[in-house]
């Protein structure tokens, strides 16, 4: 299979590109950097605009397209202009991505783009089990998912078979929340945000790979798939589970006010609310979990 990655050279492109390789897969990963190999991956240069370029050539035949291209949502505050870049990465993107695939002779079979957890909206501490049939919300980061979801589902009027795939967090120790988390836990001043009962859905990002994977050759399924554990946790028992599994500590609360001091707005979506996201489709269609549990989970993302 000869799948296309835009965004693979992140926190979860690169690790997905070398698990494709490894099972025999021809990976091409588009990148605004030179064209070049390394690892088995062939990197092709592109611009993620909706004007022809030489990297439609690469869509034009390729089984699969994995689109995870974006600017990182906590890298930081979220003044207006940075959440006019957090759009615009998101959907000229997959624009871009969209016209390759419509003016390719041999479209993919499938088109896998990224979304996240932020779709369902902020919600109370003892807030409903969300599955993929949830509506979405109405804030930033849900506004955000909504529209970048609309934008891929123009390729399913082309024979090609859209999935969504709506994120949690991601666990491993080399990016992501954890890389950010575990500094604090090894000077003893980590623990719970806020109250530490707002709902954490969270994925090991072993679980993320073989997610993608499977998917990708479940010929028959499409929309939208919570890439989540099926138990998620208390933002209290997220912190305890990372204190455990680094030895150290995890009583320190930090307060909700000095974190909107901190980061600002996006403290109240992406920190202090909760979403209780379970995997519903996933499962119901046999995908089997390595990590269902938090204290698992974390022991093996921060060794």
């Amino acid at each position: 299979m000869k799948c296309v990655i835009a965004g693979g050279s992140g926190f979860l492109g690169r690790p997905l590109s070398m698990e494709l390789v490894a099972k025999g897969h021809e990976v091409v990963v588009l990148t605004r950097g030179a064209a070049h190999t390394s690892g088995g991956v062939r990197y092709a240069t592109w611009e993620a605009d909706e004007e022809p370029g030489p990297w439609h050539a690469e869509i034009d035949g390729a089984d699969a397209v994995i689109n995870l291209a974006g600017a990182g949502i906590a890298d930081q505050r979220w003044s207006a202009n940075r959440k006019q870049t957090l759009r615009g990465s998101r959907l000229s993107a997959t624009r871009a991505l969209v016209v390759a695939i419509r003016s390719a002779t041999a479209r993919p079979k499938v088109f896998l783009t990224g979304s996240a957890i932020g779709f369902y909206g902020p919600q109370p501490e003892n807030g409903p089990e969300l599955d993929e049939s949830a509506p979405p919300g109405s804030d930033f980061l849900a506004t955000l998912s909504v529209d970048w979801e609309a934008e891929a589902h123009a390729v399913s009027a082309l024979d090609c078979r859209v999935v969504i795939l709506r994120t949690g967090v991601v666990l491993a120790r080399d990016g992501g929340a954890l890389k950010k988390l575990i500094p604090p836990f090894k000077f003893f001043v980590g623990g719970p945000i806020g109250t530490g009962r707002q709902v954490m859905s969270w994925i090991h990002r072993r679980d993320w790979i073989e997610l993608v994977v499977w998917l990708l050759h479940q010929d028959n399924v499409s929309g939208a798939f919570n890439a989540t554990a099926p138990h998620p946790a208390t933002n209290a028992e997220f912190s305890t589970a990372l204190g455990a599994a680094l030895g150290r500590p995890s009583w320190l609360t930090v307060p909700a006010l000095a974190l909107r001091v901190i980061v600002g707005e996006m403290a109240g979506p992406a920190l202090l609310a909760g979403q209780r996201v379970v995997p519903k489709r996933a499962v119901d269609l046999g995908f089997s979990f390595q990590f269902p549990e938090i204290g698992a989970a974390m022991q093996d993302a921060v060794r």
